[in-house]
């Protein structure tokens, strides 16, 4: 029987950044690439990791395997935090002189994301007082259920609780992601829907919202 070569789950390095991005873009559509729904990796890499990897390095973990960064946890202790940055702005302006609002892919998704707004699929509860840490991570294609998603979470955890944040919640639509979870004992906070991906998956989506405790 051959063995799985051996994984580091170490602190994210600056040089880490890209590796990180293109995880990112690769699994982005419910462990797919992006390109599914959206012609613009880099517009979608700064929605999922701008502030984390620019603006709250320490809270972010990378699983290493024969020198090559296979998987990542960003995070931050405190959600509201991202919001209070200029990274919208920066995006939005991005979007702007990338001209990708002219693309049609890219058109019939946010068309579809206007219509999942007037149907009011946002009005999610807010759990950032009680959890106010957040967590995003993703694991190349081939290399899921190999445990490096519980190292990494792991190794998050460890870091928030000796910041002292009292706890953490996230948002996930994939049904594995939820299994994975719901074993890592995170509880389950909230169940909504989104149907913005129906124009491909023809069908709506389930939106879980797990959140742990650290600290009273």
């Amino acid at each position: 029987m051959t063995e799985n070569p051996p994984v580091t789950i170490r602190k994210f390095q600056k040089k880490d950044r890209e590796d990180v991005r293109r995880i990112c873009c690769s699994t982005g559509f419910l462990g797919s690439p992006v390109s599914n729904f959206l012609d613009g990796d880099e517009i979608f890499a700064d929605c999922l990791t701008l502030y984390f990897t620019d603006y709250e390095p320490e809270a972010c973990f990378v699983a290493e395997c024969q020198g090559k960064v296979v998987g990542y946890i960003t995070g931050a202790k405190d959600l509201r935090q991202v919001y209070r940055n200029n990274i919208l702005c920066r995006i939005f302006i991005k979007i702007i002189a990338s001209a990708a609002l002219g693309k049609p892919k890219n058109r019939l998704f946010i068309w579809n994301l206007l219509m999942s707004l007037l149907k009011r699929e946002f009005s999610d509860p807010d759990f950032s007082k009680e959890y106010p840490a957040t967590l995003h991570i993703n694991i190349q294609d081939g290399l899921r259920g190999s445990k490096i998603g519980a190292g990494l979470i792991d190794a998050y955890l460890g870091y928030l609780k000796g910041e002292g944040v009292r706890g953490v919640h996230f948002a996930t639509m994939s049904e594995r992601a939820s299994n994975f979870f719901s074993k890592q004992r995170f509880s389950l906070l909230y169940r909504g829907k989104r149907s913005y991906f129906s124009y491909i998956l023809h069908k709506g989506l389930p939106l879980y919202i797990y959140g742990k405790r650290l600290a009273e």
